[in-house]
């Protein structure tokens, strides 16, 4: 297949541990093409939608030295079997914008995966309302007062902003209310934006564990994220320690009860977030782990993603 790679600059890629890298190493490993640009490479002109795209060449080196691109050449998207969106956020209108773009693309007969609609409408942080059987108690308001009722309720919050990443922007109040409403005023912008608010989730100790969905199933082994020190944040971004292992019972019950509804409104791969029982975040712009994963456990999950994309390349727009 030739497949192009809507990602980040490959110079700034920590090969160690990227999730693209291991996908783009797996398809060239079965003899497929990689190629690659970025959001702003794209225009509409003469109602196509086309990119400046590139053909890379993985070498097998060492950090510095892992890949060959040659001169970009203007493709129309459709040239490809497969266009997969690995842009990290922030998910910004700019990221809209681009979704906007990969949608008229798939409709002129390109494979988007993710499908570009399922990625902006698949708010990270609020998607998880959409499965309230699932998780801990949520408010997802701009209104102070209702997050100071939500706080009586429960006694032991976790606030955050619904456009954060990498477990920037959160906050933890206990049943002292220490900074409750600077941290309300901070975070929504004096009742201008919109936060999320959640039952503290004591098992964070245990772990932020990642779940990979990948076309339907269940990868059997997350990724846990554990907080080290003080902190509240498992995040690997801000010092968390990934530990995978098994996932347990209630993961799995999650997981395959989501996995097949989303691959049905177009996620051909989530990072499922859950802390102890509970969902947390559903991640569809570039999910992660898959390196760790597989250095830690041998299970290959690019392997698994790859043979994802192989069954449902042909079929992804029907």
């Amino acid at each position: 297949m030739k497949l192009a790679f809507v990602a980040d600059p490959l110079d700034g890629f920590k090969i160690y541990k990227d999730t693209t890298y291991a996908m783009m190493t797996e398809a060239a490993r079965r003899g497929h093409t990689i190629h690659v640009f970025q959001h702003k490479d794209m225009a509409f002109e003469g109602g196509k939608v086309i990119a400046n795209v590139s053909r890379v060449t993985l070498t097998g080196g060492e950090q510095d030295d892992w890949y060959r691109q040659d001169a970009p050449v203007v493709q129309e998207l459709t040239a490809f079997d497969a266009v997969l969106e690995r842009t990290d956020p922030p998910f910004n209108m700019e990221y809209i914008y681009a979704t906007y773009l990969l949608e008229l693309a798939q409709q002129q007969g390109a494979r988007i995966f993710n499908k570009p609609e399922a990625v902006r409408s698949f708010n990270e942080k609020l998607a998880i309302a959409q499965f309230p059987q699932y998780i801990a108690p949520t408010l997802v308001t701009s209104d102070a007062a209702r997050v100071r009722a939500f706080h009586q309720e429960h006694r032991d919050i976790i606030l955050k902003p619904l456009d954060g990443m990498g477990g920037a922007g959160i906050f933890r109040v206990k049943d002292d209310a220490l900074n409750l409403g600077s941290i309300i005023e901070t975070l929504s912008d004096n009742g201008h934006r919109t936060i999320m608010v959640q039952r503290y989730i004591p098992e964070i100790t245990e772990g932020d564990k990642r779940i990979l969905l990948i076309g339907g199933q269940v990868v059997p082994y997350c990724l846990a994220r554990i907080p080290q020190g003080t902190e509240i944040r498992g995040n690997l971004a801000v010092g968390g320690i990934g530990v995978a292992r098994e996932i347990s019972a209630r993961d799995r019950e999650i997981g395959e009860a989501l996995a097949p509804l989303l691959l049905k409104r177009g996620l051909l791969l989530v990072g499922l977030d859950a802390i102890g029982n509970y969902m947390t975040e559903l991640n569809v712009t570039s999910p992660t782990c898959f390196q760790e994963i597989k250095q830690q456990t041998g299970f290959d999950v690019a392997a698994m993603f790859v043979d994802a994309l192989e069954k449902h390349a042909e079929t992804w727009n029907s």
